[in-house]
């Protein structure tokens, strides 16, 4: 086995156990030199804390044990202030998102914004040991570890549950395990592997950091043995649902599988040469390298993939969330449902941190409309999104046909009716799921489609955009607000969640990995097009004639890339997705906004801009609602549209190119110096 160093690991796994409530966790206590591993080792500790043997010796210590474990899940929305564990959560990091090509953060107080849009990340960490968007030393990565090998290694032993339950609690701390793994490793490469806990006189754990293949490999074997011992169920349902939903599955652990395999398979670590050949290139790059391409990687994807879909097909249980009808409003709710329902048959695993939207505990949703969650989606982005019937939206061709005055909504300008009649909108459904953009009406109703209200005035001076995208800064400083994972206000009161893994991610999945195994192109299409089938889009073949993407490997994995933005918004999909394909130049491509200006006709009968409110100040007010003949009666409707490079938050890599270093992240420099063989990443 490749080692990316031979030095000793000093495991600094806790010491302590604390009882919360009956037993909510066992509280680690940080250590930052060797741990002597001793008899005490998992002795009662000073202040009344409780021993293991404790935990164990209760079914239900253990399972809020189990509980607690869950809690340290990885989560992507922030939606808290805190300098506390996890890091995940805390709205003054930012999230990765914001570092790709969909969204661009203009909350300048957060780590992304004044530590890697301006370049400055260093592999220093603060006082409260928080680094980059993922800190090493602040997401419990270990820690949760560790409670999984205590679960493993001590459920045997608890009275009073039955054997079956005993076997699936070790399989949902094998899968736990391997997930805060995966999410590791696509920031850090190869990691330091645990195998067990500690609970003899042994003094230390020797080991270094392993090999990127290594750690896949361990991966896989957590989950293949889950898979092998086939305790979990499928999925939950019946009344075991409402109480189970959110725990590890078996579905779950298949797709995880896929999901790690697919990173595996990728360049990042899985071609003929490392992605950094610098300066500080590492004495031994298997940390974050193969050694070489191994196709073989792709095929076992692909086989991933094929059991998973094999297995559903047996199962039954999960499906892609079909449109009640052939509206754009019933293909809206489809999308939304498949991702933001706690019950859509869409969502193989989710992630919960709060019971509610409401109140101070679920910020990513209370601060919406605040600078702190500015994650604006970028005109890149934007364009990304087809036309309804599925043909690709082309600036330059859309704008010369002159399409683009309904490029988001069209309708009619009719006697005795302010507001547009009979509103079309144009696009692909999943953009008004995922922007507020011009023209769309605000209020979402959460149990269908519908929408209603007021339109968003996203031109410059209009109601809800104000001045923002002219200067820059705020929720609509692109010219568009983000709506993934909010809907409206629609999800007040609602219970949200975060999904990491889905149906349509494993449709898109096994197409990738048809495309990349050598397979057929026809098969992966289709695959493609049973996901834009739900939105209503045409056959992705059929919409784009020019591109041969039946004989076209190339093209057909560009688009598929597109649609994995377009489907999978602040799932972390894109940004990893150009991580994993080292796509550098999308990284160096300035990023730009879009200016909407209304257009006015003055006395002379020509189109002037006019940068003022409609709704507020001429909808239904006195003066305006009985005079159809008043020029400000009708909602407006033709713009003059300019595309502009942000500049807030310009990120050093558009003006002085990207340093491939940014592939991964840095390890704190305090544990390396340590000596325990936490090799530093290249570059850092």
């Amino acid at each position: 086995m490749k080692r990316c160093n031979y030095n000793t690991f000093k495991v600094c796994l806790q010491k302590a156990f604390a009882l919360l409530g009956l037993v909510a966790a066992l509280l680690p206590v940080a250590c930052t030199d060797q741990v002597q591993f001793g008899g005490a080792f998992l002795e009662k500790a000073p202040g009344g804390t409780v021993t293991a043997d404790t935990v164990f010796s209760n079914a239900e210590y253990t399972r809020e044990f189990l509980a607690n474990a869950y809690a340290y899940q990885y989560y992507n929305l922030p939606c808290k202030s805190s300098n506390g564990s996890p890091q995940c959560l805390n709205y003054w990091k930012g999230m990765p998102d914001a570092l790709g090509d969909t969204h661009h953060l203009f909350y300048s107080s957060s780590k992304v914004f004044t530590d890697y849009y301006n370049g400055s990340l260093t592999s220093s960490p603060d006082d409260k040991n928080n680094g980059g968007v993922y800190p090493y030393l602040n997401e419990h990565i270990w820690e949760t570890v560790r409670n999984c090998w205590l679960l493993i290694e001590n459920v045997d032993r608890v009275p009073n549950m039955s054997e079956s339950e005993k076997e699936c609690i070790k399989d949902e701390a094998r899968c736990l395990m391997a997930y805060t793994y995966f999410i590791a490793f696509r920031f850090y490469g190869g990691l330091p592997i645990i195998r067990s806990t500690f609970t003899g006189s042994e003094e230390e754990y020797t080991n270094g950091r392993e090999s990127a293949r290594n750690t896949v490999d361990f991966m896989l074997e957590l989950l293949e043995t889950v898979i092998a011992n086939n305790n979990l169920p499928w999925k939950y349902t019946g009344a075991e649902a409402y109480s189970k939903t959110g725990h590890w599955t078996m579905a779950g652990a298949m797709a995880l599988k896929c999901q790690v395999l697919l990173f595996a398979a990728s360049p990042l670590f899985n071609d003929n040469l490392p992605y950094y050949s610098g300066q500080y290139t590492m004495e031994n790059d298997a940390c974050t390298w193969f050694g070489s391409y191994d196709a073989s990687l792709w095929t076992d994807l692909r086989l991933a993939c094929k059991d998973f879909f094999d297995t559903l097909s047996q199962n039954g249980g999960y499906h892609l969330v079909q449109p009640a009808g052939h509206t754009q409003e019933d293909y809206r709710y489809a999308y939304r449902y498949s991702y933001l329902f706690q019950d859509s048959p869409e969502i193989i695993h989710s992630v919960r941190v709060s019971t509610s939207t409401s109140g101070n505990n679920y910020q990513w949703f209370n601060l919406r409309n605040n600078e702190r969650m500015s994650y604006c989606p970028t005109e890149e982005y934007i364009e990304m999104f087809p036309w309804a019937d599925g043909t690709p939206f082309d600036w330059e061709a859309d704008s010369l046909a002159g399409r683009l005055d309904t490029m988001f909504v069209a309708g009619d300008s009719l006697p005795d009716y302010q507001l547009l009649q009979n509103r079309r909108y144009t696009r692909d459904p999943r953009l008004y799921e995922t922007a507020a953009v011009n023209g769309a009406l605000q209020t979402i109703n959460w149990g269908d489609g519908r929408t209603s209200g007021q339109p968003y005035e996203n031109w410059v001076g209009g109601t809800t955009a104000g001045t923002q995208p002219a200067t820059n800064t705020g929720i609509y400083a692109t010219g568009y607000k983000n709506l993934k994972y909010i809907a409206g206000d629609a999800y007040d009161k609602q219970y949200p969640q975060w999904s990491p893994l889905l149906l349509s991610d494993m449709y898109l999945t096994y197409a990738e990995a048809i495309i990349q195994d050598g397979g057929s192109l026809t098969e992966a299409i289709g695959y493609i097009d049973a996901v834009r089938a739900r939105v209503g889009l045409g056959g992705l073949a059929e919409c784009n004639p020019t591109k041969n993407l039946t004989g076209n490997r190339e093209a057909l994995l560009e688009e598929l890339l597109r649609e994995r933005a377009c489907e999978l918004g602040l799932q972390g999909a894109r940004y990893f997705d150009l991580i994993r394909y080292k796509r550098a130049a999308d990284f160096e491509k300035p990023l730009h906004g879009l200016r909407i200006y209304w257009l006015k006709k003055d006395s002379d009968g020509n189109w002037q801009r006019n940068e003022e409110q409609w709704y507020n100040k001429y909808y239904d007010t006195r003066s305006v609602r009985d005079n159809p003949d008043h020029p400000m009666y009708y909602e407006p409707s033709h713009f003059e549209f300019e595309r502009f490079e942000i500049t807030t938050g310009s990120r050093v890599w558009w003006n002085k190119g990207f340093d491939t270093k940014w592939y991964l992240q840095p390890f704190p420099i305090t544990e390396v110096n340590k000596g325990y063989g936490l090799v530093q990443n290249p570059g850092w």
